[in-house]
């Protein structure tokens, strides 16, 4: 990927490890969707990358929130969103969580008993609580049938129980929504489960006997990581996306919302570490960096996985493993000659490995390494506590030169 070598250089001359998320392409990618996706409402899974800069763009853009918890529903209203800009779906949400957040978003009930939670705690407000259903549906996005899942309501189960739903004084069902696959490149894939979606907001639509409000698809979209990847054609779906809400305007009239997942910051950020040490050790050469497992653990997780399966995508591995070959490595001094090495960090752990005999440019202890996507899913799953060493800086280069930095 592209990113700002002149900013990483300087700002490594004062941090030893950092992230550094470029605003422009983060603006750039909301704009390609917005073209290609005419009529669509984006959420931003602000779990991919909370940073509050990165966060800032984003919804002042007009993006609303997909939250995973209580904070990021928070978040959502710290940066100026409205209840309906908010919607929280996650399992097992605590009832804290779910009485604290009721003012302040669009709910959406991952079980038969966190529905029933939600009329409890309405019931005690003297409210009519606006809330969306997750279904476990019974495709799968390839077009196989559904499996058991911790995510959702067993679409069967939904319908057996719209009727007791329907009849719940203080909640008023107005969407649903399906989260099937994260980190999809085949555009036809994608809008063969876009259809089935339409299919199925129109059954849940009649059985209830009132216009659904929302349908949220989900996310899907992909982001190419490994060089053999290609992009979505993201024009060819969106094209798919207007032919499908023409087809169903007239049963369906329900805001289409898409969340972006990781499309937005996943190339956006790159992780700038240095060179600590070098050695070598029965023929081989070790280049020592710091701060990796614990400061961007999804390379070295990459390498354990892969030592485990020969599988390139083994089931439910997002987001801690993508697949093969998915980060891109960087040094940024101007060297001659190349040498095969293997990239370590400088924790006390024999899994702190991010790269076996790999061929790059010469390095030299204090030389600068960048490692490319790690705009999202990289900072938040990282454990940072590990050794008691100092975390990375993560730093928000605006487009007008200015950094934002926690």
């Amino acid at each position: 990927m592209d990113f700002d070598r002149n900013a990483a250089a300087r700002l490594a001359e004062k941090y030893e490890s950092f992230y550094l998320y470029d605003e422009g392409a983060i603006l750039d990618s909301i704009e390609r969707l917005r073209k290609s996706f005419d009529g669509v409402r984006f959420l931003y899974s602000a779990k991919a990358n909370p940073h509050p800069g990165v966060l800032s763009c984003i919804l002042s853009e007009g993006i609303g929130v997909d939250a995973a918890s209580l904070r990021e529903v928070q978040m959502g209203r710290e940066n100026g969103l409205g209840k309906h800009d908010i919607y929280y779906s996650a399992p097992g949400k605590s009832v804290h969580d779910i009485d604290a957040a009721l003012p302040d978003c669009v709910i959406i009930a991952d079980s038969v008993n966190e529905v029933e939670r939600i009329q409890t705690l309405a019931a005690g407000h003297g409210i009519v609580a606006e809330i969306g259903i997750r279904i476990n549906p019974n495709f799968s996005f390839d077009g196989a049938v559904g499996t058991a899942n911790k995510f959702g309501i067993d679409e069967d189960t939904v319908f057996e129980k719209l009727p007791e739903w329907k009849a719940m004084k203080h909640i008023k069902i107005t969407g649903i929504h399906v989260h099937s696959r994260s980190q999809e490149l085949d555009g036809t894939l994608i809008a063969g489960y876009y259809a089935k979606m339409f299919e199925l907001a129109c059954r849940v639509q009649d059985a209830l006997g009132e216009k659904l409000g929302f349908v949220n698809m989900g996310s899907g979209i992909g982001i190419p990581y490994a060089e053999s990847d290609r992009p979505v054609d993201l024009a060819r779906l969106g094209d798919e996306m207007t032919r499908l809400m023409g087809v169903y305007r007239s049963r369906l009239g329900a805001q289409i919302l898409i969340e972006t997942g990781r499309f937005l910051v996943g190339k956006a950020g790159v992780y700038v570490t240095h060179v600590l040490d070098k050695k070598v050790s029965h023929g081989r050469t070790f280049v020592i960096l710091a701060n990796t497992l614990n400061g961007f653990v999804r390379p070295s997780m990459a390498q354990m996985v892969e030592s485990y399966t020969v599988d390139a995508h083994p089931h439910n591995s997002e987001p801690m493993y993508t697949g093969r070959n998915a980060f891109g490595f960087v040094p940024l001094a101007d060297t001659a000659g190349t040498e095969t090495v293997t990239v370590v960090g400088n924790l006390c752990t024999g899994t702190d490995v991010i790269a076996k005999d790999i061929t790059l440019p010469k390095l030299d202890c204090g030389d600068v390494f960048v490692i490319t996507n790690a705009g999202s899913y990289a900072a938040v799953l990282s454990p940072m506590q590990f050794a008691s060493l100092t975390p990375p800086a993560q730093i928000l280069l605006k487009t007008d030169g200015s950094t934002v930095i926690i």
